[in-house]
C-alpha cells in the first residue's frame, strides 16, 4: 500500500475521534522516517481555542517529541487542506513535505485560495500534494455538516 494513502488513513482515524466530541472532523498525523511520532485532531470546540487546529496540534506533539522546533525531514498528513494560520506553521517548522485529503475552495492555503507555497519570499517551502483519499476526506466534512444543519 502507498505511505501516503496509509498515513492518510491514520488521519481520518484522528478526524473520526474530532467528530465524536462534536468538532469539525479534521485529523493530522506527522512522520518521519516511516513512523508516526503525532497525531492529532481538532479541538475547538472542546478547548475553545481558535487555534486548536489538527495541524496545529499535531507541531506542538511533533516538535515536544523531537524536541525542536525544527521538523526537518517530516511529513504531515491531514484530511483538510491548511488554512494560512496551518499553512504558514509548516513553513516556520521546516515541515519537508504537507499531504492533505479535501481541498478547501473557502479557505485552503496550499492550492485553493492562495497558493502559500508557491509564493517568493518564503525561506522554506514544503513540497505538497493534495487529494489523497479525497473522496473519504470530503465525504466526512460533508456528513458532520449535513447533520449540524439537520439539528
Amino acid at each position: 500500500m502507498n505511505d501516503d494513502i496509509l498515513f492518510m488513513k491514520e488521519a481520518i482515524k484522528q478526524a473520526k475521534k474530532a467528530e465524536a466530541i462534536d468538532d469539525v472532523p479534521i485529523g493530522a498525523v506527522i512522520v518521519k522516517d516511516g513512523v508516526i511520532i503525532a497525531r492529532a485532531y481538532n479541538k475547538r470546540e472542546k478547548l475553545k481555542d481558535a487555534i486548536a487546529h489538527a495541524e496545529i496540534l499535531a507541531i506542538q506533539k511533533a516538535c515536544k517529541k523531537l524536541n525542536s522546533w525544527r521538523l526537518d525531514g517530516c511529513t504531515l498528513y491531514v484530511t483538510l487542506e491548511p488554512c494560512p494560520m496551518c499553512a504558514g506553521s509548516m513553513i516556520l517548522s521546516r515541515m519537508k513535505r504537507v499531504v492533505y485529503g479535501a481541498y478547501d475552495p473557502k479557505g485552503g492555503c496550499v492550492e485553493s485560495c492562495l497558493h502559500m507555497y508557491d509564493h517568493n519570499g518564503f525561506n522554506h517551502y514544503p513540497e505538497y500534494k493534495g487529494g489523497v483519499l479525497e473522496e473519504e476526506c470530503s465525504n466526512l466534512l460533508k456528513e458532520y455538516f449535513k447533520k449540524k444543519r439537520q439539528k
